[in-house]
């Protein structure tokens, strides 16, 4: 097979970014399995929060870190795109320059191909300019491209210049791609049903490590009007949770993690399944580890028997998917959670020792046809549960249930500019949800005196 694979998580452009427990896990896991298959690897990651040399002894400009894995960014103001000149804010490049990137190229051997990763559709000019720089450097070396901005958008990815191009599963395409190139079949591979069958994300590769996220299920037994996990993967899969906790393990014995991030999308759904076994299997290890749910837990399936086992697991970043407190939005959206099950859990999840303020209930802001009337309702909702209201900007996604309606009411041309698609430009905004008073709202979510903010707006 081929010797020498290059893998690349590219940086970022944008307004704003921040390092929720990110890692290209998707990347890793793919980095195993051609390791398994004889694969020689190098890994260049152009998010890395600790990267060599490049602040030039401009202590000022390094990332602020938590002891917990998040952070911000390395970051370089640079020019906006013409499509964005009119946005009052600062555009940025997040991560490693061009010309760190190019050095970071130089000094490892002429690979035999090139894989990238791809996140956010708004993303992808900073996966234009990587794809442009590994060609500069290694002229004649194929690059493939993957991810979620692939996935969702494979026409305008294929504009990327990268020799192909391949959405879905990566276990699912590369192989034969790997056999056309280099004529030799990948003697290992998983089970894609079997998600237990994977190796472990090469989290090795990380210099550094601060944190490791985990995955213990594929996909969402839900169809969210706004939500692509059903379009990034098509069904709902599950690993044995013995299983995931022999991986937390593994990794706090191997590289001495202490903090983990859950990137599912339905780690509690069906307690009895996964989350109830997980969490009493890591009680009685034992391990000095904290574990972070920045994704958006299920309210629904919140029981006492469940808050008591979170807590006691060391469940301390938890943030759950409310969206609304209208009851009309919240059954045309999906159906997942209603008032009253908010209500219960956080009465639960405060018995079993949380405060309110660690009860991170995200709002979706900015969606099709929504006014600030209704942002503001579940905000004090929001609060006089208790819990802590956490403002999200409704991104539109192609392909999404709500996409139709997004086209159809953003000022935007968002299907002809991808760049259009991104949540700071708040994409569905009208006139009685604005720029502004979002910026409102926000303030509201910060200051829980309760009487004072119903005259707000």
């Amino acid at each position: 097979m081929m010797s020498k694979v290059l893998l690349i998580n590219p940086w970022i452009y944008d307004f704003s970014a921040y390092d929720f427990w990110n890692k290209p896990i998707g990347l890793l896991y793919l980095a195993s399995l051609l390791r398994m298959n004889g694969a020689d690897l190098f890994f260049i990651d152009c998010l890395d929060p600790y990267p060599v040399d490049f602040h030039n002894g401009q202590e000022n400009l390094k990332p602020k870190r938590k002891p917990t894995g998040e952070g911000t960014y390395l970051r370089h103001l640079i020019q906006k795109p013409d499509c964005l000149k009119d946005v009052r804010r600062h555009f940025y490049s997040y991560g490693m320059t061009p010309y760190h990137f190019l050095r970071s190229l130089k000094s490892i051997p002429v690979p035999d191909i090139v894989m990238m990763t791809s996140m956010m559709t708004y993303w992808y000019p900073a996966v234009f300019a990587t794809v442009r720089l590994v060609h500069q450097a290694f002229p004649g070396v194929p690059v493939v491209l993957g991810g979620n901005y692939v996935t969702l958008c494979p026409e305008h990815a294929s504009k990327s210049g990268a020799e192909y191009v391949l959405p879905g599963p990566a276990e699912l395409t590369i192989p034969a791609l790997m056999k056309n190139l280099f004529h030799q079949d990948m003697r290992f591979l998983p089970d894609h049903n079997n998600l237990d069958s994977h190796p472990y994300p090469a989290f090795d590769l990380i210099r550094h490590p601060d944190q490791v996220p985990i995955m213990a299920s594929r996909g969402c037994p839900y169809r969210c009007s706004y939500c692509a996990s059903h379009l990034i993967n098509n069904q709902f899969r599950r690993r044995d949770p013995i299983r995931v906790a022999d991986e937390i393990e593994h990794w706090h014995s191997r590289l001495g993690i202490r903090h983990f991030s859950f990137y599912d999308d339905a780690l509690l759904i069906d307690p009895p399944g996964m989350a109830i076994p997980l969490l009493k299997e890591l009680i009685r290890r034992n391990l000095p580890t904290r574990f972070h749910c920045p994704n958006g837990l299920h309210l629904r399936d919140i029981t006492p028997e469940l808050s008591n086992l979170m807590f006691k697991a060391g469940f301390k970043t938890i943030r759950f998917g409310f969206e609304t407190s209208d009851d009309l939005r919240q059954r045309s959206t999906g159906g997942k959670v209603d008032n009253r099950e908010l209500i219960e859990a956080v009465v639960c999840l405060k018995r079993a020792g949380y405060r309110g303020d660690e009860i991170g209930v995200y709002l979706l802001c900015g969606l099709p046809g929504q006014s600030a009337e209704e942002v503001k309702e579940s905000i004090l909702f929001v609060l006089s549960c208790g819990a802590r209201p956490i403002i999200a900007e409704y991104s539109p996604v192609p392909g999404t249930g709500l996409w139709k309606e997004a086209m159809d009411a953003s000022p935007y041309p968002i299907t002809e500019e991808l760049l259009f698609q991104n949540n700071t430009l708040l994409p569905c905004r009208n006139d009685s949800l604005t720029y502004e008073m979002v910026q409102t709202l926000k303030l509201m979510c910060r200051k829980p005196d309760l009487d004072l903010q119903r005259d707000r707006l």
